[in-house]
């Protein structure tokens, strides 16, 4: 594999198995989540999306099923916090380095606590996204959670 993104070569560097998969990303596409899983042919219930947010003010990562909505009290739940809210975009891509549409849970600027939905665990395979815009990644739920150190939780409304 070549080291595409901070996200590829942080999954090599931890020797998981993943397999890269691309796709046109279309920033006009509104629920870009749901637009890779049509655009790749997936089932949307194995696509996650990466979001940054913020419990009790500190950063934190959380990474669900792309057609699902996260419960703010199940997130700051699951990091043992009082309080969630979304990340400011800004801030998260200086928190990842990484740009909002592209923002991996993997090889990220600064670590930060990860929770993983847990309806990943049912998976055969998990799709995240691999650092940069229509760039995807697709590896095993237990690995990802072992490449980032993740809890898994019930983090969905």
């Amino acid at each position: 594999m070549s080291r595409a993104t901070p996200a590829t070569a942080a999954l090599e560097k931890a020797a998981i198995a993943f397999s890269v998969i691309e796709y046109a990303y279309d920033p006009a596409a509104g629920q870009t989540g749901n637009h890779a899983a049509a655009s790749i042919g997936e089932n949307p219930d194995r696509v996650f999306k990466t979001l940054m947010v913020l419990v009790d003010r500190r950063p934190a990562c959380v990474v669900v099923p792309v057609a699902a909505t996260i419960s703010m009290k199940k997130v700051a739940a699951a990091f043992g916090g009082k309080s969630a809210e979304m990340m400011p975009p800004p801030d998260a891509e200086r928190t990842t380095g990484f740009r909002v549409g592209g923002i991996s849970p993997f090889g990220q600027r600064k670590r930060v606590r990860t929770a993983l939905a847990q309806e990943a665990m049912v998976q055969p395979y998990v799709i995240i996204n691999g650092g940069k815009r229509g760039y995807l990644v697709r590896l095993s739920a237990s690995d990802a959670v072992a490449a980032t150190g993740a809890l898994t939780a019930d983090l969905l409304a």
